[in-house]
Parts: C-alpha cells; sequence; structure tokens
C-alpha cells in the first residue's frame, strides 16, 4: 500500500523501486504483486495528471503480469473535480457560503492539473472505489466513520460514491469533500469503538488509511517519520509519511 502521493510521481517511482515493484525505466517489474494506492493524487505538488498518468499505466502493466495496481478515492480528488465541475459556484452549506474553487486554492490547487485534464482523466477518477476489504484488511483513504453513512456494506458504500461523483448538483459533491476531509476518528477516547464499529459493519480485523500525515499527529517534522503508525489496540494503522512536506512515500506491506 501507497497513499498521499500529492503530485510527486517522482517519489512514488522512488518508493516503488525500492520495494522492486518498478524499475529504472519506470516500468512494472513486480509481477503478481498487489499494489493499493490510498488516494490523494492531487494538489500541493506540481504534477498530480502525472500521477494518475502513471497510476493508470502501471494499472495495465501490472495486470499484463499477473499482478494488480488499484487505486482508491481521496478527498483531493473530489476536490479536483469539484473544482473542473462547479468551479467558483456559490455553495450554501450549514458552514455557511463555500466555493470549490476557494477551497482548492487553500488547498495548493495546482492550475497546470485543471488544465491538463482530459475525459480519460476524469472518468478515471469519477469511477475510483471509495474502499476495499483485503483479506482482513479493510483500506480507505481518510481515517472518519462517515462510510458507515454510505452503506453497510462495501460494495454498497463504493456504489454510493460512484453515484456522488458523477453528481450535477454541487451541494452533493461538497458534502462528500466536506465529508472525507474530517480526520482522527480513530484517535482518542472513543477511537477503538469507531474503528471497531467499522470493522464490524465491513469486515476484516485492520484498517489501514492515508489522509492524516503522521508527523503532523504525533508532534515532529514529517522527515523524521520512518514508517506506518500502528495505534488504536492495534486494529489501526496510518500510512500518509507526508511526501509533500519532505517526508517519507511509505510502501507499506500488510
Amino acid at each position: 500500500m501507497v497513499s498521499d502521493i500529492h503530485g510527486h510521481p517522482e517519489g512514488l517511482l522512488a518508493a516503488l523501486r525500492e520495494k522492486d515493484l518498478t524499475d529504472q525505466d519506470e516500468a512494472w517489474v513486480g509481477g503478481d504483486a498487489q499494489l493499493w494506492v490510498l488516494g490523494d493524487y492531487f494538489d500541493r505538488g506540481p504534477d498530480g495528471v502525472g500521477v494518475v498518468d502513471l497510476l493508470i499505466r502501471l494499472a495495465v502493466e501490472a495486470e499484463a503480469a499477473g499482478g494488480q495496481l488499484t487505486a482508491l478515492l481521496g478527498n483531493h480528488e473530489v476536490l479536483t473535480l469539484g473544482k473542473h465541475r462547479f468551479g467558483a459556484i456559490t455553495i450554501q452549506t450549514p458552514q455557511g457560503e463555500r466555493s470549490f474553487a476557494a477551497s482548492w486554492a487553500r488547498n495548493d490547487g495546482q492550475a497546470a492539473d485543471q488544465k491538463r485534464l482530459t475525459e480519460h482523466h476524469l472518468n478515471w477518477l469519477m469511477e475510483r472505489p471509495g474502499m476495499a476489504l483485503v483479506d482482513e484488511h479493510l483500506l480507505i483513504h481518510s481515517d472518519v466513520d462517515v462510510y458507515r453513512q454510505w452503506g453497510s456494506t462495501v460494495q454498497e458504500v463504493n456504489d454510493y460514491l460512484l453515484q456522488a461523483l458523477h453528481t450535477s448538483d454541487p451541494e452533493t459533491l461538497w458534502s462528500l469533500w466536506s465529508a472525507l476531509t474530517k480526520r482522527a476518528a480513530f484517535q482518542g477516547l472513543d477511537g477503538v469503538d469507531a474503528a471497531q464499529g467499522m470493522l464490524a459493519q465491513f469486515g476484516g480485523s485492520h484498517i489501514f488509511h492515508g489522509h492524516s500525515i503522521i508527523g503532523e499527529d504525533e508532534g515532529w517534522p514529517a522527515s523524521a517519520t520512518k514508517g506506518p503508525k500502528h495505534y488504536a489496540e492495534d486494529t489501526v494503522t496510518a500510512i500518509d509519511g507526508g511526501l509533500f512536506l519532505g517526508g517519507p512515500c511509505l510502501v507499506v506491506e500488510f
């Protein structure tokens, strides 16, 4: 697994080479390995479209070799779609008037990415699943339990997200963006209960997520992060090393 590339394809490639999944020519050499990418390909780095192009190509190469690469939906993919589709349209929210354009700017959105988006990229983004159950591992992007509100099974959640990502209603897409930007549901006094509730509903015995930068949670610079963070009585693992802040691009094995 790997997560939160945020416009840095070179950082992802370097990390994949270290794990012998790609070679010096940037080609897949992982054979029948499975690689799960847990979202956030855009913003905060110069080349989000380059990240998507890389993932699309490696998925084809991995499949040809008997392997698999699956990229999940992150909140910044929702933001990218919202900026492209609705721009500065005013959206009425419980917090007041908002717009995707303003949120995109605050989150270091890249104008070059918006200009380079094609129908192929947009269709790919709108098809991203939001969660997956791999053996006993529940994979999500955001460390929130709002997924439980979107369906009683992994498939129901992904069906809901598919419909939401294709919406022509800005408020529907904004609600999704807002929900996925929250974090830290599995920390604190109620964190273990929240994690166990997710696992009881969707299956599995362990949650893996990105989204929340390990160094920020632990109070150290991203560059000091050496590996994933296991917490909530060892039922949850965070894998976002903070690549765009100079932290490691963590490729984590189950």
